[in-house]
Order: C-alpha cells, then structure tokens, then sequence
C-alpha cells in the first residue's frame, strides 16, 4: 500500500508537483500518465525515496518490498546471464547461510536448558519459516522459467552480460526484479526492449501478481490490459480515474471540455471586471466598488488548462514516385552476419503499395532482414533485391542517435531540406510537436522520443516510394506515435517496419512476417490476425486432455484439429468473456463504494464514525480484493 500526502515538490519558483494526494491499495494495479516533463519518473523517485519532497509525506506498509524498473539503469558487465540473474536471490542465500550457521551452533553446544540456546532455535524456526515462504521452488527453476519468458534461450543462460546490448540486460534487470518477490512493482516503461511475445508473458505475469502496480508506459495496449486505474499528472496536480488508459481518455475529453468552457466563462468575467475598475478607477463615487472587486480578483481561484498540443490534422508524407510492382523479393535466402547465418530458407515479396511488418522475437533476424533490405547487407544465399525505381527512406533503430548533437532541430532539418520545403520547415516541425522555442534547442539537450520525433520528420523532406523503419515509436509517447501513424496510414508508397507495438500497428499493416527459429513465415492479415495465430499456437502448446480410461482414450494432439480447437476456443472464451464482464461491473459498484467511503472519512471529524467508516471500508475493499482475484485467476 502507497500513501501520498499533500506532497509538494518544488525547484526555487517552480512547481513540478503542488499538493498531491494519491492512495494505491494492495493490488491494484494503476497507469501513471501525463505530458513528458509533468513528472512521472520524478513521482516513482519520490516513492523510491531517491528524491525527497519540498513537503508533504509517503507512506508505505511497514515491511513491503519495492521493485523498481528505470528506464536507464547500470548493467553488470563481469558475470554471465544466470549468474547475474541469479543476484536476485542474494537475500534467500543469506537466509540459508544463517540457518547453516545456526545448526553448526547448535550442533555443538551441549546448554541445552539455557536461554541463549532456546533463543538460538526460536531464531532458526524464524529463519526457516521465512525461507519456506520466499522459496516455493528451487530458485534456479525459477530463474529459467523468469528468463525464458522474457525471451532468453536456454543457451543464452550462460552467455556474458557484456557481450549483450542495453535492452537485453535490461531485460535481465528486470527478471531480478520479479523474482525478488516485491509487494510493489514501480515500472518506468517495461516494454520498450521487450518484443511482443515477451510482452504477453509480461501481462500474464502481471495479471496474477499479488501486490500494488504503478506503470508508466506509452503502450496504449499494455495498459488496457494489466490497469484497472489511471493516474494523471497535469499542471502539478493529480487526476484520478477508475478505469483503464483507453475510458480515460475518453472521460478526460469530458473533463477538458468542461474545464475549458468553464476557464472560458471566468477569463470572460474577469476581463468584465478589470474593465469596470480601468473605467472607474479614479471616480470618487466608484471607489468602494472598484476596491471591492480588486479585492475579488485578488483572491480568485484561478482556472488553470494544459495547452494541449495537436497535431495538424493534415501532417502527410509527400506523394510516393511510382515503382515498379515489386518493391522487395526474396527467394530462398540466408541472412547474417560474418557468414554466421541468422535465418534461412526466406521467401518474401512486397508488392506496390503494402503496409508490411516484421514481427519475432529480438535477436531472430528482423534489423538483419532490414539491413538486407535497404542494401547494407548482402544475403549470404539465395537472391534478395530492391525492384524497379525504388526511392528509400530508412529509419534505423538507434536513429536518434545517429542525429548531429551539435545542430538545432530546425538546422537538422535545414541541412537537407530541398528548396520548396526550406518555406514550411516550421509548419512540418509544428507538424511534430516542435513549437516556438523548441525549433532552437541543441539536439544534444532532447529526449529519445523527441530525437525520434526529429528524424521522422526528416524523412517528410524527400518523396519516397519505399520506408523502412526499424523500431521508429521507441521513447515516443502515445500523442507522438499517433501522429506518426497517422501520417503512415494516408502514405500512398509501400511500408516495412519492424516493431513490437501492437496498437500501433493495428489497422497500419496488411501483412505480417514472422521471424521464428531461423524460419520467416508470412501471415496475411492484419496484427490482430497475427496475434490470434500466436495464441492458438500456446494453446496448442498447452493443451493436454487427461486419459479418463482406457476405453475413453483423451484424443492426441495431432487428432484435434483447428477447426475443432477453434469451436473449443471460442466456447471458453465466449464463458470466460461472460464471467468476467459479470465481476468488472461487480468491481464497479465497489470502486463506486470505496470512492464515497473515502470522501467520507476525508471529512469526518468524528471518531465515532470514522471507526464505523473505515471498519465498512476494509470490509468493501476485502471484497473488492477477493472480487480482483477471482478476476485474475479466470483472466
């Protein structure tokens, strides 16, 4: 449990944070968001205790342990993946170590009666009682099932942490952190290095763990999937609703509406005033009046809005010069590196005009494909070429960093602007959230998803017919991500990119390519489709129908076919579907309870009825927990 009170967080004359209160629950599971720079990241820090309020307090339940994950962070560089991971069970190690210790003790003391002797064997049932609870399978087992998950191989278990990049120890990092077993998870953008297959293990993870969540993430999906609640930070105050990212928008569009019509009706009324005391400033008779609505305005409460930045609505690529109808083949090529093959036996063709992913697990050959691609890399078998009149743009996955530090935005964009763009150079960064004074800073000073942002853009100077992008909405918040595909979507070229975000490839492309095993597959259909392919697959997996006897034989797994493990499918999934609608409207209604429970005992001074009140509000949020946890199991 996370209690934040009426903390204040203030640098000099400025205000990151003013007056916030925030009260997370055991359990609940709850996405922070807000405008990059409102104070997310500073927020966990303050749980953390790495940064120290101005004022106010946070509290949390004596005893409970917290893991967090940073977006940056320091790797180990001189151990090997197990071992590092294997970190995670130091304290369990030390626990065991007493124990030995103890029992060599005791082995040779011979004061049986004495109170140092019965001390020592309350202190070891302790130690074991302990050890018993945190060790529910041998931690090695654990550590496996915790790496695999996140995408390691088994023969990767033994590689050096410091032959791997940043994601993948990050990765490592973050397999620590679960199997440290916390009671409360802060996570600064989990997904980022994750690809798709480790994100849905992630969410299965998520859903079944038993403790207090905080995410920040700019995964529209991820946090539709593991919150039930959405924190906003904006303008340093704290917005709070009981749904999901997805609702919250739409009752934020509510609110912002409201509070603009009401912002409106005041700044109206106070131009009203400051007129009536210009005009009667300095007319005897007025006097009283013009000093009573100084007075007025002085201690007006002050309607603040966020100046929400929108993109416009036309931000387009320039129309793509006409290729021929392949774009791209493959035929039966091998790709790597150094002649180490990556993947084989590849057959792909894009055609004019498709919207395409490469989607898999990292390190199965998606970048080496791309590199293929965009001709810095040879196939080391078989043919791979460009087709006819093909104009490439290339995002490459570390882009942002690829960028001149030394230039601005603007001159980055002006040092290869053609002559009819150098005019809207303005109006195309604009486009890209790039307003006023932000078209002067260094890149060297920007954010990952403001680098991005910028070589995206750059890619709006020229008329290509064929974009490759490798990764391009990593560190782009979900405003930014939107508006790039949006652009993408009216692009009339064809389109490659390689990305493990699911809504953002969502309605985007038409063909999905999966890299798997050393093998590419091509899937037709959209992401969604790919997806249900990837769930039937586990399914299959996990399927294992008991023998009931021997004359009723559970049929084998090659005898069930898709049309019959379809129908199977969907009849669970049309229960499962039905149950848990039942419970969320059920948590609802108990939200709704607690919600009024604590307004309640907010403003209660009695302490008759703040014990009869917070007696019925443990008793609502025992159901809700109970009600949470039935949810999960069947989710």
């Amino acid at each position: 449990m996370i209690t934040v009170n009426d903390l204040t967080l203030s640098w000099g004359a400025f205000t990151l944070l003013d007056h916030i209160n925030i009260h997370i629950g055991d359990n609940e599971k709850v996405g922070l968001v807000g405008k990059n720079g409102a104070g997310k990241s500073t927020l966990l820090k303050l749980i953390l205790g790495e940064v120290s309020p101005t004022s106010g307090t946070i509290t949390k339940t004596k005893g409970e342990r917290v893991g967090y994950l940073p977006q940056q962070m320091a790797h180990a560089k001189d151990k090997t993946v197990m071992e590092e991971t294997m970190r995670a069970f130091d304290e369990l190690f030390s626990l065991h170590k007493k124990i030995d210790d103890i029992a060599i003790e005791l082995s040779e003391r011979t004061d049986y009666q004495s109170n140092s002797y019965n001390n020592l064997i309350v202190e070891l049932n302790n130690l074991q009682d302990k050890v018993s609870i945190i060790e529910s399978e041998p931690p090695q087992s654990q550590a496996e099932k915790v790496l695999l998950g996140l995408g390691f191989k088994s023969w990767e278990f033994n590689r050096p942490t410091k032959e791997l990049s940043q994601g993948w120890n990050m990765r490592i990092e973050l397999a620590k952190i679960l199997l440290s077993s916390p009671d409360i998870l802060l996570l600064d953008e989990p997904t980022n290095h994750l690809d798709i297959e480790s994100i849905q293990w992630f969410e299965d993870y998520l859903k079944t763990f038993r403790g207090s969540v905080l995410i920040i993430s700019h995964d529209r999906k991820f946090l539709d999937n593991i919150t039930g609640r959405t924190i906003e930070i904006m303008l340093g105050k704290i917005h709070d609703y009981k749904v999901p990212y997805s609702k919250y928008k739409v009752l934020r569009q509510e609110r912002m509406e409201q509070q603009r019509a009401a912002y409106q009706n005041q700044q109206k009324m106070i131009e009203k005033t400051e007129e009536f005391i210009e005009r009667f400033r300095y007319k005897a008779t007025k006097s009283n009046q013009v000093q009573s609505r100084i007075k007025a305005l002085n201690k007006l409460d002050r309607i603040e809005i966020d100046l929400e930045e929108k993109a416009a609505i036309n931000v387009k690529f320039p129309p793509a010069p006409r290729s021929g109808q392949v774009v791209f083949k493959s035929e039966d090529s091998a790709i790597g590196y150094d002649n180490k093959q990556v993947a084989s036996k590849i057959n792909i063709t894009i055609e004019r005009g498709e919207k395409v992913a490469f989607v898999g697990r990292n390190g199965e050959g998606k970048t080496t494909m791309m590199k293929v691609v965009i001709g810095e890399l040879d196939a080391l078998e078989g043919k791979a070429e460009k087709g006819y009149n093909v104009a490439l743009g290339y995002y490459a996955q570390n882009q942002e960093e690829i960028l001149d530090k030394n230039e601005t935005v603007y001159s980055t964009l002006e040092n290869v602007a053609p002559g009819e763009y150098r005019q809207r150079l303005r109006d195309i960064l604009g486009a890209f959230l790039f307003k006023g004074e932000d078209v002067d800073k260094k890149v060297a000073v920007l954010s990952g998803g403001e680098r991005a942002r910028l070589a995206v853009a750059k890619l709006i100077l020229k008329p290509y017919n064929l974009l490759a992008l490798d990764e391009p909405t990593n560190h782009m918040d979900i405003q930014s991500k939107d508006i790039l595909k949006q652009a993408l979507m009216s692009y009339d070229g064809t389109l490659i990119i390689v990305s493990h975000d699911r809504d953002f490839l969502n309605g985007l492309v038409d063909k999905v390519y999966e890299f798997k095993d050393g093998k590419v597959k091509e899937h037709l259909g959209g992401i969604e489709t790919y997806l249900e392919h990837l769930k039937k697959d586990i399914i299959k997996q996990q399927l294992a129908l008991p023998t009931k006897s021997p004359k009723e034989e559970a049929p084998r797994q090659s005898d069930i076919t898709d049309s019959g493990l379809a129908r199977l499918a969907a009849k669970e999934e049309r229960k499962k579907k039905k149950e848990l609608e039942k419970l969320e409207n059920e948590i609802t209604d108990l939200d709704h309870k607690i919600a009024e429970l604590e307004l309640a005992l907010s403003v209660t001074t009695s302490a008759e009825q703040i014990a009869a009140l917070s007696e019925e509000y443990a008793r609502v949020r025992q159901e809700r927990d109970k009600k949470m946890d039935k949810w999960s199991e069947i989710a």
